[in-house]
């Protein structure tokens, strides 16, 4: 897990800089056209599908995927801890070279990043906490769907990092958000059915 000592909050790397330098926790190998990530299962929880990147396709091989599905309580009690405890790592894209503090203003290519942060940070954990409570008392016993939503985050630590005084709008985000969904047995889960059991919420940097 985290190291509960460490003060790290939020990290945002180009899949670039990630496959070349992977952090303390990852290894990376390639293989024909592309790269394969493993990662402690133990100390990170990774959300990545595999993807195309300039350098090539990565396959994250612990990876749950963006979108992770859950049966029952045990399961979602697993999912929960990890949130609670492990470093988070998604895959997010920006439009602009302005994302990386680099390049020539006007530059409007689509960059890859990952975004790591840390679940055992209090700020970060009590929001969670807060979300998934919300989520759980509001359909309770019933299926749902809840968006993590990372944009406020990650707007805050582009105004934090991004210093070029040639950048003069800040990154547009995409692929911010990774979801829950949570499938009981109920044979008539109407909510679900209609939509109405659907949540976000979003958690912020500061």
């Amino acid at each position: 897990m985290v190291n509960p000592g460490s003060h790290w909050r939020m990290r945002v790397t180009p899949v670039n800089r990630f496959l070349e330098q992977p952090p303390t926790g990852f290894s990376v190998e390639s293989f024909g056209s592309g790269y394969r990530v493993q990662s402690d299962p133990e100390k990170s929880l990774v959300l990545i599908d595999d993807f195309q990147s300039c350098m090539g396709k990565v396959v994250f091989q612990s990876s749950m995927g963006r979108k992770v599905k859950m049966h029952n309580l045990c399961e979602y009690s697993s999912v929960r801890k990890s949130l609670l405890s492990k470093g988070i790592h998604l895959l997010v894209s920006a439009c602009g070279e302005e994302a990386a503090g680099t390049g020539p203003q006007g530059d409007r290519e689509l960059k890859q990043f990952v975004v790591s942060i840390n679940g055992s940070d209090p700020f970060f954990k009590w929001q969670m906490e807060k979300g998934l409570d919300w989520t759980i008392s509001s359909v309770a016993g019933e299926s749902y769907r809840v968006d993590i939503d990372l944009s406020e985050a990650l707007d805050s630590w582009a105004a934090e990092n991004i210093s070029d005084n040639k950048v003069q709008s800040k990154p547009v985000w995409t692929d911010t958000t990774f979801t829950l969904k949570y499938h009981s047995d109920a044979l008539f889960d109407l909510p679900h059915w209609f939509g109405f059991s659907k949540r976000t919420f979003k958690v912020r940097l500061t």
